[in-house]
């Protein structure tokens, strides 16, 4: 604090008559004085503002006890200290490493219309995303059960990982429901085994589309929904209260092309389509829409536009190679709560929605 503020702050003023320093003008003087009179007025009322926010911001006392000690009421105070930082007589300036992420948050939620964002700081170690991810991810969900809710899941690493992370507690009539095909082979980040694993964590109903998530021809999948074992599995899909899904990057790296599911000729006419990634198998290009590609008539899963109808989509998701296809979702406007790191989020922000 400079040496004027220290004085104005520490500086004796006089009990009487401040209740009206900060509500009338200095009255006019008929001496020829008024502009001596109103100089003075208004260095006692920034006194008295800076002497306020110092009890308040230094001294850490309430509003209460200001009151008291400058002979003015709470309601005063309260608006002083309300002018005080109007004014910048009193900056404050919050050292955290979480305060970006909160900033980012407020981001979002403007630029998107994503109604409860959640970044978290990016781990120096770039492998720890998808762990750190799924910690607040599993909080996250977390919140949402209650009695009677339906889940749907999706498939992927971060899913799977949020588990571990999920309070468990009594509930009723909770049911979990998968969101697409699954995979052919057993594997932790299979549909199937992140279902079942939620579903007895809080001993719910699962409800299982048992199908593999990509069919070999579009005959087969239009064969397949004609079943209805598989009417069934898709009406309960449907019907959601929460989906708690996940995006996939097109690269060679990403999950569903390195365990095979997806082969490099996909990879590459995914490319020239224009795809950036998918969510619940379907191919989705920059501007959230499905793009034109043979995987997209052989998907068995829940279509995006669906997801517009279930009352809080999750999607914990980061990593830089995950920018275009979360941007992408965002823009299609089915995502409620996004989680995601502090870089991915800065990166999804450069670019206007």
């Amino acid at each position: 604090m400079s040496t004027w503020l220290r004085r104005a702050a520490l500086d004796p003023l006089p009990r009487s008559g401040q209740d009206d320093l900060m509500e009338k003008p200095a009255r006019k003087k008929r001496d020829g004085r008024q502009a001596v009179t109103s100089s003075v007025t208004s260095d006692r009322e920034e006194g008295l503002l800076v002497r306020a926010a110092w009890l308040a911001y230094v001294g850490d006392l309430t509003q209460a006890q200001i009151a008291k000690s400058l002979g003015l009421t709470r309601l005063r105070v309260n608006r002083m200290l309300a002018h005080a930082r109007q004014r910048g007589i009193v900056q404050i300036r919050i050292n955290s490493k979480v305060a970006n992420c909160i900033e980012l948050e407020n981001r979002l939620r403007d630029a998107y219309g994503v109604s409860d964002p959640i970044v978290v700081p990016t781990p120096p170690d770039p492998t720890l995303v998808p762990q750190v991810i799924a910690a607040a991810a599993g909080e996250a969900l977390s919140h949402r059960i209650r009695d009677g809710i339906s889940v749907g899941v999706g498939w992927g690493r971060t899913l799977q990982l949020s588990l571990r992370s999920v309070t468990v507690r009594p509930v009723r009539g909770m049911s979990v429901v998968s969101l697409l095909g699954g995979l052919t082979r057993g594997s932790a980040i299979n549909i199937y085994e992140i279902a079942s694993r939620l579903a007895a964590l809080f001993d719910a109903e699962c409800f299982y589309i048992a199908a593999p998530v990509f069919t070999d021809t579009e005959a087969t999948r239009d064969l397949l929904m004609r079943q209805s074992i598989l009417e069934d599995a898709f009406t309960h899909a449907r019907d959601v209260d929460a989906a708690f899904v996940s995006v996939g990057a097109v690269h060679k790296d990403a999950t569903i092309f390195r365990i095979g599911l997806v082969g490099d000729d996909d990879l590459r006419s995914l490319r020239e389509a224009g795809a950036v990634g998918d969510i619940c198998g379907h191919w989705i290009g920059a501007d959230g829409q499905l793009v034109d590609h043979p995987l997209n008539s052989r998907v068995i899963g829940l279509a995006p536009e669906h997801l517009r109808d279930v009352d809080t989509v999750i999607l914990p998701s980061g990593g830089l190679d995950k920018v275009p296809v979360l941007r992408a979702v965002l823009r299609l406007g089915v995502v409620d709560v996004l989680i995601t790191d502090e870089k991915t989020a800065e990166a999804i922000l450069a670019e206007k929605p």
